[in-house]
């Protein structure tokens, strides 16, 4: 990382902690905000423990796993006791159908459960590319619900362009939301879901309940979003999201998710970026 960026985020980290210790006695927000780690896919890999510790100091409340654990691999509990120093909990995580066929599926879930981890969500099939297989691939989901259920837990699914593809109410998305039970999560990822032309939120609000967790994603599509893949520095309608997932989508984590890194900046530094244009929209919203 170059030197004025490693500037730059030691700037936002301290005005994260400090937003952090200004509404400590506070109470809580129904949506806790998290970050999918799969935003700092390299940084984690070279410093997990330095990693995470930054995103908690920039105020995140929880973490999205994306399948790296760094020194944690095969210890869960010393995760969830790293997690408590930081203060934070555990969002989520991806994971492909792979991990949950019955031969593994016992260890899987023995992992997250560990770490205080109930939203099990597939980042993404080939079989949401088309209505025909999306249907198929909802009674897998419908049947993995059921026994997650017995454990506490839930799955979900999580989008990307293909499943927005076609008519509204007819697409891979509409699909798997029609038949799939109502406790399983649409993890709506609003970058890919404007990518494809569709209305984030629109999308929450046409099944109520149903976006437990969603992902914050700016995206740059010409002519669409514009302007910088950060939030706050694109077009994307935030504020306007923000009220339809607290109104009407039943969300409890709002997770901030980046893919691109403009300009030179580095993973976390985008992610920190992000998570200020977040807490800006925030504060012009009504306190819950």
């Amino acid at each position: 990382m170059k030197p004025f960026t490693k500037t730059l985020l030691a700037i936002l980290i301290g005005a994260g902690a400090a937003t952090l210790s200004a509404h400590a006695a506070a109470a809580q927000p129904t949506q806790r905000i998290g970050v999918q780690l799969w935003s700092v896919k390299d940084e984690i890999k070279q410093d997990f423990e330095g990693t995470l510790t930054k995103i908690a100091q920039l105020g995140f409340q929880g973490v999205e796993f994306a399948g790296e654990f760094g020194p944690y691999k095969d210890n869960p509990a010393g995760l969830k006791a790293f997690m408590d120093r930081n203060r934070l909990q555990c969002a989520g995580a991806h994971m492909h159908f792979d991990a949950l066929v019955p031969e593994r599926f016992e260890a899987t879930t023995a992992f997250y459960r560990t770490l205080g981890c109930t939203n099990l969500v597939i980042s993404m099939d080939q079989r949401g590319a088309s209505t025909e297989q999306s249907a198929q691939m909802s009674q897998e989901l419908t049947a993995l619900s059921g026994k997650l259920a017995a454990k506490g837990m839930r799955i979900g699914y999580h989008n990307h362009a293909q499943e927005m593809a076609g008519t509204v109410g007819s697409t891979p998305w509409d699909v798997i939301a029609k038949n799939t039970p109502q406790a399983s999560i649409m993890q709506q990822d609003v970058g890919w879901t404007t990518f494809a032309g569709k209305d984030p939120v629109a999308y929450v609000k046409r099944y109520p309940g149903r976006t437990i967790t969603t992902h914050y994603k700016a995206k740059f599509v010409e002519g669409a979003t514009g302007g910088t893949p950060v939030i706050g520095q694109d077009k994307t309608d935030w504020a306007g999201l923000t009220r339809a997932v607290r109104a009407v989508g039943g969300t409890e984590w709002i997770i901030i998710e980046q893919e691109e890194y403009p300009n030179g900046m580095g993973q976390l530094e985008t992610v920190a970026a992000s998570m200020k244009g977040l807490q800006g929209v925030l504060a012009k919203l009504p306190k819950q």
